[in-house]
């Protein structure tokens, strides 16, 4: 059986760490172990502060939209956002940059970590532009614990 569930918000740096905090909050209370929880949160917000920082950097803060399909074995998470796509419809590759340990901070070079730690965390990875929007899609394999925990 695949449970489904869905949240929205305003892509700001605030309304996603809620929206992240609320996704995150629901896949505890469905038995999902709390180091996978802790990976997807990783990737999770690693994926929708892109959205905030590049997709709508040019316009208006728009809606961001976040649905998991939990399956037996695996955890899809689609995130979808009226911003603009990715250049050439096409993700970053997300490699890994080699800096000194002493590099100062101010000099460490942008861009690139995050879509690493995306694709080191999920087992696919899929992107498509749909009319308008982008959905970005992630899986992450995942073995249950027993009972889903009771919210509070």
């Amino acid at each position: 059986m695949v449970e489904t569930f869905a949240c929205s918000f305003r892509a700001t740096e605030l309304d996603a760490r809620r929206g992240i905090v609320s996704v995150v909050d629901r896949l505890k209370n469905m038995g999902i172990p709390d180091t996978r929880v802790d990976e997807v949160q990783i990737a999770l917000a690693e994926a929708v502060n892109n959205v905030v920082e590049h997709a709508y950097a040019e316009t208006a803060a728009g809606d961001v939209l976040i649905r998991c399909n939990l399956h037996p074995d695996r955890l899809w998470v689609e995130i979808r956002d009226a911003g603009v796509p990715f250049p050439n419809a096409k993700l970053p590759d997300g490699n890994t940059v080699k800096v000194d340990a002493d590099t100062p901070l101010e000099d460490l070079p942008e861009g690139g970590f995050g879509w690493f730690l995306i694709r080191e965390l999920a087992s696919d990875i899929q992107y498509q532009r749909n009319l308008d929007n982008n959905q970005l899609s992630l899986c992450f394999e995942i073995q249950l614990t027993s009972e889903p925990q009771q919210s509070s």
